[in-house]
């Protein structure tokens, strides 16, 4: 009788200590990329913090018509995506300057239908392309720009100087599939 306590003891000590391990390893993947961020470490929490609770007013107050992203850096948010007709346009803007400490709304947002999953599958292709291509012509540090693709727009946004910005713009530019580029860019001396 005695061995059953303390074999279920021991199991859900295990669990717990194993659920630790993931949290430590994901602590240091973030920290990894906070290190080579611009923005002090409290600024990219609090872009996270922006981005989820933007997404969740979004997703429960805009409908299944809609499709809403939220991107947020240096706390200056780029709204993309569609919605089916002006006055959910104009409630994703309302909900989102809801948002603490947010500094600056860019509203690229499209009256009309939906994206399909393939043009998002596309989309998500084209971000991983300009990523990886930022890596191999390795003029500045990756991590500096974000990419963001919306239908063939690629919006590109960090804390960068102008020549990064500039470099950033040409490599994307030279990417297949790459409709239109759109500069949401920070400037730094």
């Amino acid at each position: 009788m005695k061995v059953i306590p303390k074999l279920i003891l021991s199991i859900a000590l295990a669990s717990q200590i194993a659920g630790c391990v993931p949290a430590v390893v994901g602590g240091a993947a973030v920290g990894g990329s906070m290190a080579t961020d611009r923005r002090t470490s409290g600024i990219y929490l609090e872009d996270e913090n922006i981005e989820l609770k933007a997404t969740r007013k979004m997703e429960t107050n805009l409908g299944e018509y809609s499709h809403v992203s939220i991107t947020s850096y240096n706390r200056n948010v780029l709204l993309t995506g569609q919605v089916p007709d002006a006055a959910k346009k104009a409630l994703a803007l309302t909900l989102m300057k809801e948002v603490e400490n947010v500094r600056n709304i860019t509203d690229e947002i499209v009256v009309g239908p939906k994206t399909s999953i393939s043009t998002r599958t596309n989309d998500t292709y084209i971000t991983s392309k300009v990523k990886a291509q930022f890596v191999t012509e390795n003029r500045f540090n990756a991590n500096h720009v974000k990419v963001v693709t919306e239908d063939g727009t690629v919006f590109l946004m960090g804390l960068v100087t102008k020549q990064e910005a500039e470099d950033a713009v040409e490599i994307t530019r030279n990417n297949s599939g790459v409709e239109k580029v759109v500069k949401v860019f920070e400037y730094i001396n």
